[in-house]
Order: C-alpha cells, then sequence, then structure tokens
C-alpha cells in the first residue's frame, strides 16, 4: 500500500462490496442492528473498516443497500413478469423466490425480526423503506394485472389471495427450525422442490384460473 493511496480505495479487483453485503447480511440475521458496527463488519470481511464509508457512506447505507441488492433478484423477475401476465405468472415468481432465499435463508428471517422491532428502530424504518419504494408497488401491480386478466378465480377476493401467496411464499423461511423439525421437514433443496411442486398444485387448483398447462414440471428447480 502506497503512502498517497486515498482512504478506502479498492486497489484490486477482489469483489470487496459484495462482500461486506454477505457479511453484513449475515451479521444482521443474528444480531440487533445497533450491535452489528462497521467494524466489525470489516473484520469478517478481513477489509479496513474504510472500504464500508468509500462503497456505503455509512451502517445505515450499507443495511439498505444489503436489502436492495438481497431483493433486486425478485423486482427482475416481476417486472419480466408482468410482460406476460398468466397463470404461470405466479409459479415462476414463486419458484424464483424459492431459489433465491435457499442460497440466503436468514434473510427472511431478518426481515420478520426487524419488522417486529418499534416504529422507532432504524433498521425498521429501513426495511419499510426499501418495501415501500420497491416490493410492495410491483407486487400490488402484478397482482392488479392478473386480477384485470381473469387470472385470479374470480370468486375469491383478491386482495386475501395476495396475502396467502405471500405466505406460502416467506413462511417455509421464517419457521423456526425446530418446529420445522417436530413436523419432520428440513429447510433444504429436496424439501423446497417437493413443496414447490405442491404449492403450484394448490394454486392451480385453488386460486387461479388456468389458462394453459403450466410447464414446471419439465424440469428441477436447479434449472432456474
Amino acid at each position: 500500500m502506497t503512502a498517497n493511496r486515498k482512504v478506502g480505495r479498492p486497489t484490486s479487483k477482489t469483489d470487496v462490496r459484495n462482500q461486506l453485503i454477505f457479511q453484513a447480511r449475515e451479521l444482521f440475521s443474528v444480531m440487533p442492528y445497533e450491535k452489528v458496527s462497521i467494524r466489525l463488519i470489516a473484520q469478517k470481511a478481513a477489509v479496513d473498516s474504510a472500504m464500508v464509508r468509500y462503497y456505503f457512506g455509512n451502517k445505515e447505507g450499507l443495511f439498505e443497500t444489503m436489502l436492495r441488492e438481497s431483493l433486486q433478484p425478485m423486482l427482475d423477475k416481476i417486472s419480466h413478469l408482468l410482460k406476460q401476465a398468466s397463470d404461470k405468472t405466479l409459479y415462476d415468481l414463486m419458484r424464483a423466490h424459492y431459489m433465491s432465499m435457499l442460497n440466503a435463508p436468514r434473510f427472511s428471517r431478518l426481515i420478520s425480526q426487524v419488522m417486529h422491532m418499534p416504529a422507532s428502530d432504524k433498521s425498521r424504518q429501513l426495511v419499510e423503506k426499501v418495501f415501500t419504494d420497491s416490493i410492495k408497488p410491483s407486487n400490488d401491480l402484478l397482482f392488479e394485472r392478473l386480477v384485470e386478466e381473469g387470472i385470479i378465480h374470480p370468486d375469491l377476493d383478491p386482495d386475501l389471495c395476495r396475502f396467502s401467496f405471500i405466505s406460502l411464499m416467506v413462511f417455509p423461511f421464517i419457521a423456526p427450525p425446530a418446529m420445522m423439525a417436530l413436523h419432520g421437514f428440513t429447510l433444504n433443496q429436496s424439501f423446497i422442490e417437493s413443496l414447490l411442486e405442491h404449492n403450484i398444485r394448490l394454486l392451480k387448483t385453488g386460486m387461479i384460473v388456468p389458462t394453459h398447462t403450466p410447464q414446471h414440471s419439465q424440469g428441477t428447480c436447479n434449472e432456474i
């Protein structure tokens, strides 16, 4: 390291930024927001703490970026599905969410824990900010499109259908592992693949008015 190097400026192509986001997600998932320091995150990422300030400005910036980038694959998927609304839309969205969360199983628990905090809590405020200006508008628009296209069963309340769909998406990843074990389940690839196929059948026979035969049986979840 040369003496005239600017503080916090990376010196190689090593993906320091992604490592900081990964370590932040891991730490915030197991520790209260106020207990996670910039120094600790940097230590876990094996970089200088100046890297946090360089990439994110401060801890709040890192936390918000971690939320947004963890949710971005889902936003991209919703944006794509809005262009081809059909009965297969929700199947593909659930599949994409399951695979994304299987790679980051603590993320859903992090969101659940934070949203149980008081409204004045900084981490909750940041989560609400991210969901309000990104996930919720996209999700609402998707369901509005599905209702307009006659894909949601007309005898069902579309708002409750949206709530049920979110429940199917989220619960496997926020259920306590001990509770899962009591019922004989383990959150792993095999379980998620079986649950995905099961939930698709539930949607197809209950909430969705099929427009064509879904293609989920032609490949495995590993192909997503």
